[in-house]
């Protein structure tokens, strides 16, 4: 091969390696970078089997998201949001339809919509409606001036985020 026919050829050779290599890093990436989450969540841990929120972190209406890391492959997403009736409801980031597609909820008004799908839930109906696109209930109780969420039932969800 002549030396002229090799230099034309090295840039080619070296832009291919670097593509390959960013599309390596791309596709086999940690499972968790396959989500296409929009909203960004608060990491929370329990205590003594417990995810224990203030209530009056609830007030402004906002859905507030949340992921708990039980491992590194096992983890799961849910937000609690005071509906327009004034209940605080609580809902897996995700439902039983477009889970697969890995992308959950975002707030609009008094509605959370799938991001996937685009279609929108009430949040007075959050908790109450279950099945379809609807975000999948998670149950949760009032205990004082807290929201009690109880670690066995966040990991009940954890399908929804394989």
């Amino acid at each position: 091969m002549n030396r002229r026919y090799r230099a034309r050829r090295y840039p080619f050779i070296v832009v291919f390696a670097v593509t390959a290599a960013c599309a390596g890093v791309f596709w086999t990436g940690p499972a968790e970078s396959a989500w296409n989450f929009v909203v960004p969540a608060v990491e929370v841990k329990p205590q003594n089997g417990v995810f224990a929120f203030p209530q009056n972190a609830f007030a402004d209406g906002k859905a507030k998201h949340f992921e708990y890391k039980h491992s590194p492959s096992q983890w799961v997403r849910f937000f609690v949001v005071k509906s327009s009736d004034g209940t605080i409801r609580a809902a897996f980031d995700a439902c039983d339809v477009c889970w697969r597609h890995k992308k959950g909820y975002a707030q609009q008004g008094n509605f959370m919509v799938c991001i996937n799908c685009g279609l929108k839930f009430r949040t007075d109906k959050v908790n109450e409606v279950k099945g379809g696109c609807n975000p999948s209930p998670l149950k949760r109780t009032i205990q004082g001036d807290n929201v009690i969420v109880t670690q066995q039932d966040v990991m009940s969800g954890q399908g929804l985020f394989q």
